[in-house]
């Protein structure tokens, strides 16, 4: 199981390397959420998948009395994903904006302070 779940992670890496390398806003956009994705199955998959009992100790003990499940990647991976999702929001809204006032998503076109007018700065000295 955790094989499959190796090779799921390298090709959601793969993936949003390759959507983030795009010149096009919606794409980056899209390979970020799919990086936030990638390490939290990362995050996971190093929590080791087991079919244990969850972490609850009995009363009247002070340890639990057998091999219990690792609640904190699940923490984990539960805050990253709100932290993640708020984000991905916020960056939608924000290129959404910049598409409004641009009247482009391509980020060569998104040069405000070199007008195509003009002529290019100095490249060299």
């Amino acid at each position: 199981m955790e094989a499959i779940l190796a090779v799921t992670v390298g090709i959601f890496f793969a993936v949003s390397i390759y959507l983030m390398l795009s010149k096009h806003i919606i794409r980056i956009l899209l390979g970020v959420a799919i990086f936030g994705n990638a390490v939290n199955l990362t995050i996971f998959t190093t929590g080791r998948v087991v079919r244990e009992v969850p972490p609850i100790i009995p009363e009247g003990v002070t340890v639990p009395p057998g091999i219990t499940a690792n609640p904190l990647p699940q923490a984990l991976i539960l805050t990253a994903i709100v932290i993640s999702f708020s984000f991905f929001a916020f960056l939608l809204v924000l290129a959404f904006r910049t598409y409004q006032e641009l009247g482009t998503d391509d980020t060569d076109g998104m040069r405000v302070a070199e007008p195509k007018g003009e002529e290019l700065p100095p490249l060299g000295y």
